[in-house]
């Protein structure tokens, strides 16, 4: 269910206290299983998942901050100057564990600096693990650059992969994260009503992206990280991104949208037609939306990623040469604080790597139908249930919407 997007003394809403506790919980759980005494993560959305903190997304690709995770002890953030003060005030569960930041720059610095930076950060680190105990103890990294890298190498820590704990352990989502990935989601459907509201000949695609990310950041939405919106003659192949493109009646229009609410993610694609749609235009969008439902029809406990990527067309049936290169025009892939999280669906490996579905995941599952110059995307969310699936998404998709509505809505 979705709520109102603000905290309320005379309802109980999102319950961001237990979020925190179970976001650490399901973590340290994974490092046991995966044998790992220690993370040291760098991207942005495993510091929030651990920290509960988070930086304005000028820092999603920087990998400036970070944060360890020991066990038996309590996060340490590595924070950037000023926002240790600011943090100290606004988030009192880690304020007494955090520590300047001693990053490169990703290499701006100069060389020298670069690379005294870097042992500067290992050493602190090492000290930190010492005086836990866990010096001796792998280290799980998901990214981060170089210099640092090797620098924690001479420090003597054994460096590991980190990032498939991360992945595993948010994979099952707890009843907050799902209402906060529908509050999400219901975000991007205001906008898409917008779409249907706006969207007339001379309309650029970037004016759409542009009204779009208006409607979405007025709603509450705290960062974009992708709007895709293609159209006409551009929208087969698919170019997965927007441009000054003016849509001209007939054109066939698809969106796609990662949008953020307090950390969770979309993967939204809804497909419009710009007035009324020819009939090979509505096949192209009920080829899609077969394919589609197809495979979320299947969808239970107990299913394997294998059995619904043999639902979808292959490579040879779209006109393609490969599953590689038809790779993600028929995808399922979990989502959460990351956009892409386990598991995943593709004809390109599930076939021969399985996973099975569990309940609690949440997933977006995206097809593509493309002939001549029209193409159709459509993406639908959902969670895993004991019986099948409860549908997250809400947004009309079976039938090929037209815009303007009136008198054109449907054919």
């Amino acid at each position: 269910m979705t709520l109102g997007l603000m905290a309320k003394d005379c309802e109980i809403r999102v319950d961001y206290e237990k979020l925190r506790r179970d976001r650490l919980r399901k973590t340290r759980e994974q490092m046991r299983k995966e044998g790992l005494a220690t993370l040291l993560v760098f991207d942005s959305d495993w510091i929030r998942y651990i920290t509960s903190t988070k930086a304005n997304d000028w820092a999603n690709n920087k990998l400036l901050r970070s944060a360890l995770l020991t066990e038996g002890q309590e996060p340490v953030l590595y924070e950037l100057g000023s926002g240790i003060q600011a943090k100290r005030a606004l988030c009192p569960w880690i304020a007494d564990r955090m520590h300047p930041s001693i990053g490169t720059w990703r290499g701006a610095f100069p060389r020298a600096v670069v690379s005294e930076n870097a042992r500067k950060f290992a050493r602190m680190v090492k000290g930190h693990l010492e005086a836990f105990g866990a010096a001796k103890e792998p280290v799980g990294v998901d990214i981060t650059e170089m210099p640092i890298l090797r620098a924690l190498e001479a420090e003597g820590l054994k460096v590991v992969d980190g990032q498939q704990a991360m992945l595993e352990a948010s994979k099952i989502k707890t009843p907050e994260e799902v209402e906060l990935i529908e509050t999400s989601i219901s975000i991007v459907e205001a906008a898409f009503w917008e779409v249907i509201e706006r969207t007339k000949p001379g309309v650029r695609e970037l004016d759409i992206a542009a009204f779009m990310r208006d409607v979405m950041y007025r709603y509450g939405a705290e960062e974009m990280q992708n709007i895709n919106v293609i159209s006409g003659n551009r929208s087969h192949p698919h170019p997965h991104d927007f441009s000054d493109r003016m849509l001209r009646m007939g054109d066939m229009l698809f969106i796609d949208v990662v949008s953020v609410f307090n950390g969770y993610k979309t993967c939204y694609y809804q497909t419009f037609c710009v007035g009324r749609p020819s009939k090979k235009q509505l096949e192209v969008h009920k080829r899609c939306y077969d394919w589609l439902f197809a495979a979320i029809d299947m969808v239970k406990p107990g299913v394997s990623t294998a059995e619904i990527a043999a639902v979808w067309p292959s490579a040879e049936e779209l006109g393609l040469s490969s599953e590689a290169e038809a790779f993600a025009l028929q995808v399922g892939h979990g989502i959460g604080i990351t956009h892409w999280a386990k598991p995943v669906v593709s004809r390109f490996f599930s076939f021969e790597h399985p996973e099975e579905l569990q309940e609690g995941m949440v997933l977006a599952f995206e097809t593509y139908c493309g002939s001549g110059n029209d193409g159709a995307r459509i993406e639908e969310q959902f969670v895993v249930t004991k019986d099948g699936v409860r549908m997250l998404s809400k947004f009309p998709s079976k039938d090929l919407i037209a815009c303007p509505c009136a008198g054109v809505l449907l054919p």
